[in-house]
């Protein structure tokens, strides 16, 4: 049907099992009523995912978003945008020419969604080794996108049906963390996280609470002064602008009563401070959202998984998870 949205799906690495998830979730039947799926990657390495996960769904390239739309429900459309070979892509090895051509699919999903081509665009994980080795340096997905879409106002959030959690800073070592929390940079997520989760959620008003960044909120300035002397007077400065949100709070308790369904999003002050409760809930279902950018993207919320790669054992629970979201997103 030519008026479902067309999702652009990215292969990230193809060493890893990027491929395998791809086939597995596009076996999903209700895939092909939600979106139109449009592959971006290599044939050899999804050639492979199909013997792998002894599928029997066929491969058609096309040229153009627009032929994804017109392919029967048991054909992947590929965009082609890679030549590897077998030794480019041996199974948990990276490898500089994959690295460089992981950084083509992003590029190329990103341009067409900018361009309007496609609705949204859901990615496999990559190898960020193997994209340094290959010349691209970015620490991810999400700063790379930020950098193609021209923004400066984005947010890395991971969401699954209990828990939404929001990052303050992302892919940075913990001694950096301490300067990146900034007045500016707390006020920015906070904004930004509430409008993501309202176009998710529905409500125009989501409640947000916000972590501290020290144990106890700083126990008064014994342990650090972000909390008085930054966060919370972000979060003050948030609800002067009519935001539902309340903090700091500590974060060894707040997640308890986020769990239970008291908060719509989280707010962390770092990547491992919001993820490992997230990722305890929502370790198979849980989706990569960037918001703040003038794209749809969603993401699987795990890496290559390289021990796993070749062995057609692999979940593709979040990516499945992150096709619908990109697909219900985009409607």
């Amino acid at each position: 049907m030519p008026n479902k949205p067309c999702i652009a799906i990215t292969m990230g690495d193809p060493s890893g099992i990027g491929p395998e998830i791809i086939i597995k979730a596009l076996q999903s039947p209700d895939i092909a009523h939600i979106c139109a799926p449009l592959v971006i990657g290599d044939r050899l390495a999804l050639e492979r995912a199909l013997y792998t996960c002894g599928s029997t769904l066929k491969i058609n390239e096309v040229a153009t978003a627009v032929d994804a739309r017109y392919v029967d429900g048991n054909v992947i459309p590929l965009l082609v945008l890679s030549h590897l070979t077998d030794s480019d892509i041996r199974y948990g090895a990276p490898s500089v020419a994959a690295g460089d051509a992981v950084y083509r699919y992003i590029c190329s999903a990103a341009h067409l969604c900018l361009e309007n081509h496609v609705a949204a665009m859901a990615t496999a994980p990559i190898c960020k080794e193997a994209m340094h080795q290959a010349g691209h340096d970015y620490p991810g997905h999400t700063e790379l996108l930020a950098e193609l879409c021209r923004t400066d106002d984005f947010v890395m959030m991971l969401a699954g049906d209990v828990l939404r959690v929001s990052l303050v800073t992302i892919h940075e070592a913990l001694a950096d963390v301490p300067h990146l929390v900034t007045f500016e940079q707390v006020l920015k997520t906070i904004r930004i996280t509430a409008a993501g989760i309202a176009r998710l959620t529905g409500k125009a008003m989501p409640k947000l609470a916000v972590c501290a960044l020290n144990p106890h909120c700083g126990e008064g300035g014994k342990f650090g002064s972000h909390e008085n002397v930054i966060i919370a007077p972000a979060v003050e400065a948030a609800r002067m602008e009519g935001l539902d949100v309340s903090g700091p709070h500590s974060a060894d308790t707040l997640f308890h009563f986020a769990r239970q369904g008291c908060y719509d999003g989280v707010v962390a002050m770092y990547h491992d401070q919001g993820l490992i409760p997230l990722k305890m809930l929502h370790f198979d279902d849980a989706v990569n959202i960037t918001l703040g950018l003038p794209i749809i993207r969603t993401s699987v919320d795990h890496g290559t998984a390289y021990n796993l790669a070749g062995s057609g054992t692999a979940s593709e629970s979040s990516l499945l998870a992150a096709i619908r979201m990109a697909a219900a997103m985009a409607q």
